[in-house]
């Protein structure tokens, strides 16, 4: 009988016992957990603050070498070679640049990788003539326009982290780079050097940033070849030593976060260490905080766990005992019930204070937060103040009795308006903005200004579980340095401005010195040609006056001459007109083999007085072209072919290419050097070995390359020293037309029969004396009568109506009169129309046009007898 209830007290025993052993363990494990969580999003907490801390500091700086890298003045100094004046003005001027935004250093490298220039040139460990080629952040910013880098000076043997730009020339090519070096020491310094561990690590895993020392250039992670080989090239660490790091990770605490032991350094008992990557770096930022809270947290947890299951195991052996002697204790009762709800009471108020133990602990921040350069508020969801640090305190001056745990922040709010920090209008109204955007639990980011100047930058973030976390970060001195930089920024542009409207002008007057020159050099060759047109009239004169050969060849040499004479000042006048772009262009369908075809004919007679074979390969391809100026082109090709070819052949022809045509000219000439290959297109340049006495003045290759460029045909030569060369252009082939265009043929007049001149009636007006008076006695040698030959004065003063000349030749440029227009006054005073040559030194194909649309004849000067005897017969027997 006495065995059965001591089984069952045994069962009981073992029931409660093993119920306190697994209630224990639940309570402790869950009470870690939660410890860890809270602990792990602290610590998150606190490397974001710690982040946006270090992400400020390189922020103040990062925009200085963008705006110092759209310097004309340093962009101009990498792209050339710097002397010693130029060197000690960048010096200078990095310098001013530093102390003004108060980095560590700043330095401007060429594109070798060598400082010509750095803020630090007056010290003994300057930068200046140091070669970083080496470094990657002049090797980014070369290659990819910026660069970063974190490690130790070549010359100062400080760390830092550098931020670089490339310096770009007018064509988009990196010229050179500008560095600024930032100290991050004085982050380092915030840091807590007792308490939680804060650490900065590289993409390599060594430690460059740490609250204590010893942690300072640990390896977190073994190193394998390539990174080592990248640390020695770079040199990111050069002179300290790379300390092995020994740990283990005991427990996981999210993505980001571990319970380890670390060994090396020794660091007695556990660790929460959380980790954190820092936004646009390859850094990683650590927080190694005392995992002995946890572990406290867990055994508080087990501690209530197991109270409240010996409670409850107390009340069921009550409830029990209640059953089984209710009948024998219902007089003691109440007795009984009393002491119940006594041990309840006691058990419950223990359970609280446990609890309210835990909680105590679990949020006692304000010891954490200290050491934080931001001034930090933490409130819960009541809108009560549960946590903050003495920067938060500092930085509103609030008096010390003002803030504490349970203080409704709505009273700090009042504090601050009374002082007038809330801003205007109503307080109430700007108390209850504030309060009720609290209760939103929104996230915001705003930036006030103190009456004292004080510029704070304030974040605010809610809490997962209710609550509020503000921080008041001191700004004054980044928006000071922007303030700067903005200044800085707008001078650049003022003075790019200034710079621009200085070319624009410079660009103008180049232009009006460019038309003042073509106008210059038209009217110069104007002046040139109206006294050479009067000598070769002369000499025409004279030579039909001759009757011994010795007089007549000498009067041949005097024309010969003259026409040298005019074809030097035709080139002349061409340039002119190239380079003023006032040369006009008709492109449009040519028939080549007339056009070589012309040419040859012309080239063969010179080729033959010179004792040289000419060839010539008839082609029937058309191209796209403007003829006058592709006939002018392969002219000069041939001209030049005769004239520094002493012996041998020349030939003419045409190869096909694709869709292009090449036109080629080849001679047996002594070649050019290859050197010299170049030079020949340029003007005024000539070789030393053509035919004596006919050397032209070195202007006709200068033409053709200008010609080329201005119809876009390309240019070719081939030549070998001794052999010969072959001169080529490229012109686009097309098919020929469906009825193509034949210029009308204008019939042969022999030219010694000056029957159709005999007895007509010429007025020759021109204001140069000397060419009226040749013009008039060679028109009186051809049996005409030539009642005016004078200028355009005496001209206008002799026009009568009824008496118009049968032919007038006059000039276009003659003082303020101008050919054309003087000819359709006169022929309103004679009442008729007669026939008109004009005769003038400038050969504009638009002016040409003009004369053949208005039935006139046109001849450039000078004139060569012939060619106007010619042409005077055909207008007469046309009747044009």
């Amino acid at each position: 009988m006495r065995s059965t209830p001591r089984r069952r007290w045994l069962l009981t025993l073992l029931i409660a016992c093993g119920g306190l052993v697994l209630v224990a363990a639940l309570g402790y494990r869950e009470g870690g957990r939660r410890a860890l969580d809270a602990q792990s999003a602290q610590a998150a907490q606190q490397l974001d603050l710690q982040a946006q801390a270090l992400n400020q500091r390189i922020e103040r700086y990062r925009a200085l070498p963008q705006v110092l890298a759209l310097d004309p003045d340093l962009r101009a100094a990498v792209a050339a070679p710097v002397d010693a004046a130029t060197q000690a003005r960048l010096n200078h001027r990095m310098e001013e640049a530093n102390r003004t935004t108060r980095a560590s250093t700043l330095t401007l490298i060429d594109a070798r990788g060598v400082a010509i220039a750095a803020s630090n040139w007056r010290d003994a460990g300057s930068n200046v003539g140091e070669d970083y080629a080496f470094r990657p952040y002049v090797q980014q910013a070369l290659r990819d326009g910026r660069g970063r880098f974190y490690g130790i000076g070549v010359t100062t043997s400080v760390p830092g982290y550098f931020l670089s730009e490339a310096l770009r020339d007018d064509a988009g090519r990196a010229v050179g780079v500008i560095v600024i070096k930032i100290e991050l020491a004085a982050i380092e310094r915030t840091w807590p050097d007792d308490g939680d561990l804060v650490l900065a690590s590289d993409a390599h895993d060594v430690v460059f940033l740490a609250s204590r020392p010893a942690w300072r250039y640990r390896v977190l992670a073994p190193l394998d070849a390539d990174a080592r080989r990248e640390l020695a090239a770079t040199r990111q660490y050069e002179g300290e030593q790379l300390r092995a790091y020994a740990g283990q990770v005991l427990r996981n605490a999210g993505p980001h976060g571990a319970v380890v032991r670390v060994d090396m350094p020794a660091m007695p008992g556990t660790w929460l260490w959380q980790r954190a990557p820092v936004a646009d770096t390859d850094w990683t930022l650590h927080l190694l905080h005392d995992a002995a809270p946890i572990a406290a947290a867990s055994r508080e947890w087990a501690t209530i766990a197991g109270a409240s299951w010996a409670a409850l195991v107390f009340l069921a052996l009550f409830l029990q005992q209640r059953v089984r002697l209710g009948a024998l204790r219902r007089r003691s009762r109440d007795e009984l019930e009393t002491l119940v709800r006594h041990h309840a009471e006691e058990l419950r108020s223990a359970r609280d204070g446990l609890i309210d133990a835990a909680q105590e602990a679990d949020t006692g921040l304000s010891r954490r937060l200290a050491h934080l350069p931001q001034g930090v508020v933490i409130i819960d969801a009541d809108l009560r103040i549960v946590a903050w640090n003495a920067r938060y305190i500092e930085l509103f001056r609030f008096p010390p009795d003002l803030v504490r745990v349970g203080t409704p922040i709505e009273e700090v709010f009042r504090y601050n308006a009374r002082r007038g920090l809330l801003g205007p209008g109503p307080v109430e109204d700007a108390i209850e903005r504030r309060l009720e955007h609290l209760r939103s639990g929104k996230p915001h980011m705003r930036e006030s200004e103190k009456t004292d100047g004080t510029v704070l930058e304030i974040r605010g973030n809610p809490l997962p579980d209710g609550g509020f976390v503000t921080s008041y970060a001191d700004i004054t001195t980044y928006k000071t340095t922007a303030r700067e930089l903005r200044t800085l920024a707008d001078a650049l542009e003022r003075r790019i401005a200034e710079r621009t409207a200085d070319l624009e002008q410079a660009r103008a007057e180049a232009e009006a010195a460019n038309r003042y020159k073509g106008r210059f050099a038209a009217a110069a060759v104007h002046d040139l040609l109206q006294p050479l047109n009067a000598a070769r009239m002369f000499a025409a004169g004279l030579r039909a006056r001759l009757r011994d050969d010795e007089t007549r060849r000498i009067a041949d040499n005097i024309d010969g001459a003259l026409s040298a004479q005019d074809g030097i000042l035709a080139s002349l006048l061409d340039i002119s007109r190239l380079e003023t772009g006032t040369l006009r262009t008709d492109i449009r369908e040519v028939a080549l083999g007339p056009l070589l075809d012309g040419l040859a004919r012309e080239t063969g007679v010179l080729a033959q007085a010179r004792g040289l074979r000419f060839d010539h390969v008839h082609t029937r391809a058309w191209v796209r072209s403007d003829a006058t100026l592709l006939r002018r082109l392969v002219q000069n090709f041939l001209s030049n072919a005769v004239r520094y070819t002493a012996r041998g052949r020349i030939v003419l022809g045409v190869r096909r290419d694709g869709a292009r045509l090449w036109i080629e000219v080849h001679d047996t000439g002594p070649g050019i050097p290859p050197n010299r290959q170049r030079e020949i297109f340029e003007e005024f340049r000539r070789l030393d070995d053509g035919n004596t006495g006919d050397r032209g003045a070195g202007l006709g290759l200068a033409i053709v390359d200008r010609i080329a460029r201005l119809l876009g045909h390309r240019i070719d030569l081939r030549s070998r020293p001794g052999t010969g060369s072959v001169f080529r252009v490229s012109v686009p082939l097309i098919d020929a037309p469906a009825e193509p265009s034949i210029e009308p043929v204008a019939p042969s007049v022999p030219a010694e029969d000056d029957a159709p001149l005999r007895g007509c009636r010429v007025w020759v007006i021109d204001d140069d004396a000397q060419a009226c008076a040749a013009t008039r006695q060679l028109l009186e040698r051809w049996d005409c009568d030539v009642p005016l030959a004078d200028g355009p004065h005496a001209a206008l003063a002799a026009a009568v109506r009824g008496e118009a000349p049968d032919i007038v030749l006059l000039d276009v440029r003659m003082g303020e009169h101008h050919g054309p227009t003087l000819f359709d006054t006169l022929c309103d005073r004679w009442s008729a129309v007669p026939l008109a040559i004009l005769v003038t030194a400038e050969s504009d194909p638009a002016l040409r046009a003009q004369a053949r649309d208005a039935g006139q004849g046109f001849l450039p000067k000078p004139v060569r007898p012939p060619a106007l005897r010619a042409l005077m017969m055909q207008m007469r027997l046309r009747g044009y």
